[in-house]
Order: structure tokens, then C-alpha cells, then sequence
């Protein structure tokens, strides 16, 4: 499974998340603790928002440890909010389309996990995108499915509604026709002000999810794996959805689950 990482506050250089860290997002490229796969190499991404509305968008299909422009970009880009990814393919190809984060408008969103069958019920999925959405389908991913349709359920307006309904139509078509585990994920998504993730599984193996809060950077962290031990970070329990406000946060039940068995 992908490795992912997203900060939140006073601005900082991405490297400060991305590679400083003694076991920054780079190290876990390489060498992951958290999740069935150590090496995450199946290309990278990042998402920044600056002086405009749109974030800006850098991925490729290389391993992250060995793009130089990765890191170049990464010490001089400094962002208040940003989302970063490495990823480990759960079957589609290796592809620039693929690499997480996607974007559309002012919205920025990675998913680390799986939809359980996907490739069988693949085609009712795309039917699930509504068609002014469509053309931002760009790749072949479940996670950039689960992005375009989570929009089409209103994810401005109701972020948490919107994503619960989005993955409980996609968990019906893997209870139908895929296979179990129907749904594993963590995702992180943003509209550029505030920062939005999620935990959930339909077993008892969600993919993990942490944060901490930086009194000295004044921001916060949210990750997949902590990126220093002896730090105290705060792991989100499954079944959880989270709004990062500034300092504040807000955690609340995520239960796709229960519309998606009467779907």
C-alpha cells in the first residue's frame, strides 16, 4: 500500500515533511513499517497551495529517492498546506495519470488502500462519475474514482457526507462484485483552507493514521506512519473522519458501511 503525508499551518518547506524527517515520507519510499509493502515505488506526487485558488501539481512515475527534481522543488517550495504521496500500485499501471494526488479546481485529494475487486466492476464504477466531472478522469485508479465521484456528491458542501456516500457506492459494487476486503483506506484531501482525512476498512485492518501538532512550526502533521520516533503522535481509531482547522481538530464517525448494505 502507498505512503502518504499532509501538513497544515505557518508555512514551511516541504522538505521539512517530505525528506528531513528520520523517517520522512522519502525514507518510507524505501522503507515503509506500517503497511504490506516496505518499498513505495511505483511513482510520487505532491500538492501545494500557495498565492492561488489551485494547488500546484508535480508527479512521475519515477521512485521518489531518485528524481532530483523532486528534490529541488521540495527545498524550495515553501506552502502553508500541502499533500504528498508515494505510491505502491495495487495493479493499475505506473503511470504519471495514476500518481497521487489528483486535483480538480481548487480540491486536492490521495488515498492510500484498496477497493476490493476493483478490476471486475471497473466499467460500473465510471458510471458512477457524473458526466460534467468526466473529464478529469485521467487515469485508471480506484482512488481517482472514488475523488470524481465523492465530488459529485457534493464534496464541497458536505466533505464528510459527500465522502461517505462516495466510498459506500463503490463498497456495494465490491460487496456485488468484487471481493473482500471490500474497502481498506486512509485518504487526505483539501480545498486549500482546511485539511480533511479519513480511516475506514470493512475488516479489521484499516491502513494507519496519525497526527501531531508542531508548537515550534505552529502546524500539523497527518501521516501515515509517524516521521520521527519519540515524538507524541495521536493515531486516528478506524471509523473516523477528521477536519484539521489550524490548531483545532475534529473527529467524528465515518460509517459507509451502513449505506452501503442497502444500496
Amino acid at each position: 500500500m502507498c505512503r502518504w503525508a499532509a501538513y497544515l499551518g505557518n508555512p514551511i518547506f516541504i522538505e521539512d515533511i517530505f525528506s528531513r524527517p528520520g523517517h520522512s515520507l522519502l525514507h518510507q519510499s524505501q522503507c515503509a513499517s506500517e503497511c504490506k509493502s516496505a518499498i513505495n515505488a511505483d511513482g510520487f506526487g505532491v500538492a501545494w497551495y500557495g498565492e492561488r485558488r489551485e494547488p500546484g501539481l508535480f508527479r512521475d512515475i519515477l521512485p521518489a529517492w531518485s528524481d532530483p527534481n523532486l528534490r529541488s522543488l521540495t527545498e524550495q517550495v515553501k506552502s502553508p498546506l500541502f499533500l504528498a504521496h508515494v505510491r505502491a500500485s495495487t495493479g493499475t499501471a505506473t503511470s504519471r495519470n495514476n500518481c497521487h494526488p489528483f486535483a480538480v479546481g481548487e480540491w486536492s485529494f490521495m488515498h492510500n488502500g484498496q477497493i476490493g475487486g476493483y478490476e471486475t466492476f471497473r466499467r460500473d464504477a465510471e458510471m458512477l462519475i457524473p458526466d460534467h466531472l468526466y473529464p478529469h478522469r485521467k487515469g485508471a485508479t480506484d482512488s481517482e474514482a472514488l475523488f470524481l465521484v465523492a465530488l459529485g456528491e457534493g464534496l464541497a458542501e458536505d466533505p464528510k457526507g459527500a465522502l461517505e456516500r462516495a466510498t459506500a457506492r463503490l463498497e456495494a459494487l465490491s460487496r456485488q462484485k468484487g471481493s473482500a476486503p471490500y474497502v481498506r483506506m486512509t485518504v487526505a484531501f483539501s480545498d486549500g483552507r482546511r485539511l480533511y482525512a479519513a480511516r475506514y476498512a470493512t475488516d479489521a485492518n484499516a491502513p494507519t493514521l496519525y497526527h501531531r501538532w508542531s508548537e515550534t512550526r505552529g502546524g500539523r502533521a497527518v501521516v501515515s506512519e509517524p516521521l520521527e520516533t519519540g515524538q507524541c503522535w495521536e493515531q486516528v481509531p478506524p471509523g473516523s473522519f477528521c477536519i484539521f482547522d489550524g490548531a483545532d481538530v475534529m473527529i467524528e464517525s465515518f460509517v459507509p458501511e451502513a449505506l452501503a448494505r442497502v444500496a
